[in-house]
């Protein structure tokens, strides 16, 4: 039904705006009694061979929900009737800022991806707070965090510590947002110096709490061997909790759509279908010469079930999806947890 009737009529409307009216629909149907249980048992696998044991953390299933969708954290309990095993929020700034001028979101239809340059726009630190205070449980809340526009390099570290800080009696694990292509001085975010620093900073405050929240890096799924090893590297010198590979692609090969229509949309970062075998050839190089000494969370690509299976015979432990449950809808969760009950 969603594929033959209602994301026909969802993608002839522009894809921002079809975003918040999808948040709307999702928050308001969810609040009428009944509903909530119909979702659930349309879309919930619960068996106890789907949890995972993760950064001292256990996940009802290894499906999640990547960074960008709910940034605001404002619709995550009703998120997690559809079956995922856990929810990344964010990315959150200290401040709330516009991101990017629009149009910033394209589908590439032909190519089952998604173009953006969001820009990191959220409403700020205090709204995320405010609405994790009503987390009901249900599931496992990432924090994925990042910088302001505007912060001046030298104030970078002081922007994801105050995320962090704040952040922190919230949610379930962190992830530093270092590898998005669509905010300012991209470069300096994946200097290895500079890596360096910031891990450093964030483990520090980390061992201020009573109780430590586990946290992940997010790399790019362009990155070259050479780049590869250094981050194995960077995670055996920072004993780093975990990666999260991938996220977006500034690659533009082997599409689909035209020069022309390339043109027309302009730089950001890809994701969907065309990126899954750069996000699995990542997963899977960075398994191997590490010799699996860290957890991965595979995202990239993922529109099927035997996506999924892909990444985590590459060396995934976790999954999440973001493209393809928009191309595929709700169903795709079930349909991958059914396929991992079958390979249990």
């Amino acid at each position: 039904m969603y594929k033959t009737i209602i994301r026909p009529i969802l993608f002839s409307f522009d894809p921002e705006k079809v975003h918040h009216f999808t948040f709307s629909l999702i928050r308001n149907i969810s609040k009428i009694p009944g509903f909530k249980s119909l979702f659930r048992k349309l879309y919930l696998v619960e068996d106890p061979r789907l949890e995972r044991k993760l950064f001292g953390l256990k996940f009802k299933n290894p499906v999640g929900l990547a960074a960008g969708f709910d940034k605001n954290a404002v619709l995550y309990n009703e998120l997690a009737n559809f079956g995922f095993g856990f929810i990344e929020i964010g990315t959150v700034t200290p401040k709330g800022q516009a991101g990017n001028p629009k149009k910033r979101l394209f589908r590439l239809k032909d190519d089952q991806g998604i173009i953006n340059r969001m820009g990191f726009n959220n409403e700020g630190l205090d709204a995320a707070i405010t609405q994790l205070k009503k987390n009901k449980g249900a599931l496992i809340i990432g924090g994925n965090i990042g910088k302001n526009t505007q912060t001046k390099p030298e104030d970078y570290t002081k922007d994801y510590l105050s995320c962090f800080n704040g952040l922190h009696p919230y949610v379930d694990y962190f992830v530093l947002n270092v590898s998005c292509p669509n905010v300012g001085s991209h470069a300096k975010l994946n200097d290895k110096d500079y890596l360096l620093e910031l891990i450093g900073a964030v483990q520090n405050a980390n061992k201020t709490f009573a109780t430590q929240k586990p946290i992940l890096l997010k790399i790019a799924p362009d990155l070259n061997d050479g780049q590869l090893n250094e981050i194995i590297e960077l995670i055996a010198e920072t004993k780093l909790d975990g990666v999260i590979a991938s996220n977006t692609s500034t690659d533009r090969n082997h599409l689909k759509a035209t020069d022309k229509r390339l043109a027309e949309i302009g730089n950001g970062g890809l994701s969907g279908q065309p990126i899954k075998s750069n996000s699995t050839r990542v997963i899977k190089y960075l398994a191997d010469k590490s010799n699996k000494a860290f957890p991965i969370i595979g995202v990239g690509g993922i529109h099927s079930a035997q996506d999924a299976l892909e990444k985590i015979e590459a060396g995934a432990d976790l999954i999440q999806i973001y493209t393809g449950f928009i191309y595929e809808g709700p169903q795709l969760i079930k349909t991958i947890n059914k396929a991992l009950l079958k390979k249990a």
